[in-house]
C-alpha cells in the first residue's frame, strides 16, 4: 500500500515542511489539521516563541520551539532547511495568521525549495482576505501590498503611483500610524475615494469603517486606535 500523501495525512511526515496558519484572533478558527500538524511536527518554527509558546499551551501541546524573526531570519532559514533535509518534520508559524504574508516565513520556504525539499501549505485565517470578504469592496482582483513604509513620502509615492489602479488594493497598518496613513490617502486619492479599515478582526474589539475616505478618517478620529489595522482602497469610481 503506497502512503498516504503529506498533504491529506494529519500526521507530520519526515522530511517535510508544514505552512501553518493559525489564529488571527478568534482561536476557534484554528483548523483540526493545523492543530493535528502541530502537535505531530518534530519542531515548530515561530516568529516569537512566547506567542506560539502561549497558543501550543492552550491546545496542550509540547513541542521543541525554534524562534525565527527579521533578526536572525537568513541563518535560521538556512538551519531549518537543514533540519528538514535531515528528516525532521518542520511545522512553520507565525504570531498570527499564514507564514510568509509580511513575515520572515518566506525565506524559510524558499530555502527548502532551492534545496528540492516537501512545502506543505496547512490553509487557515488571512487577516487581509477576511476583510476583504466582509468589506464590500470589489473582489474580482486585489493587489496585496502588506504593510508600506512608514515615512509619509513613501506612503503618497506608493498612493500616487497605484492611483487608476483597476482593482482593490490590501494594505496592513500599525495603530501608531493608521492616521497618518489614512490622511495621506485623503490628500492623493481624494476625499471620496472609497476605503475599508477595519481593526482587530476576529477579536473582541472588531471594527469595521467603510464608505468616503473624508468620512472614515472623520470616525477614526473619536475611535480608539489601538490594535492590528487592515486597510483596503477600491478602484477610482467605485461607489457602495
Amino acid at each position: 500500500m503506497s502512503p498516504e500523501p503529506a498533504n491529506a495525512s494529519l500526521t507530520a511526515q519526515p522530511g517535510h515542511l508544514y505552512v501553518v496558519a493559525t489564529p488571527i484572533g478568534n482561536l476557534a478558527d484554528l483548523t483540526e489539521r493545523a492543530k493535528a500538524i502541530l502537535a505531530s511536527a518534530d519542531l515548530v518554527a515561530c516568529e516569537d516563541t512566547r506567542t506560539t509558546g502561549t497558543l501550543l499551551g492552550r491546545l496542550g501541546i509540547r513541542r521543541e520551539l525554534f524562534a525565527y524573526h527579521e533578526h536572525n531570519e537568513t541563518e535560521a532559514a538556512e538551519a531549518l532547511a537543514q533540519r528538514v533535509a535531515s528528516g525532521a518534520s518542520v511545522a512553520l508559524a507565525t504570531d498570527a495568521g499564514t507564514p510568509g504574508l509580511s513575515d520572515p516565513g518566506f525565506r524559510v520556504v524558499r530555502a527548502c525549495r532551492r534545496r528540492g525539499l516537501p512545502v506543505v501549505p496547512v490553509p487557515g485565517p488571512v487577516a487581509f482576505a477576511a476583510v476583504l470578504s466582509a468589506s464590500g469592496l470589489p473582489t474580482n482582483g486585489f493587489l496585496f501590498a502588506g504593510f508600506l513604509p512608514p515615512k509619509t513620502s513613501a506612503r503618497t509615492a506608493f498612493y500616487t503611483k497605484y492611483r487608476d489602479f483597476e482593482y482593490t488594493m490590501a494594505l496592513y497598518e500599525s495603530c501608531h500610524r493608521i492616521d497618518k496613513a489614512v490622511d495621506d490617502l485623503l490628500a492623493v486619492l481624494g476625499p471620496d475615494r472609497v476605503i475599508c479599515v477595519a481593526k482587530e478582526v476576529s477579536k473582541v474589539h472588531e471594527t469595521f469603517w467603510v464608505g468616503a475616505v473624508a468620512d472614515v478618517r472623520e470616525r477614526l478620529s473619536r475611535a480608539s486606535l489601538k490594535g492590528e489595522f487592515t486597510v483596503l482602497i477600491a478602484p477610482e469610481g467605485f461607489r457602495l
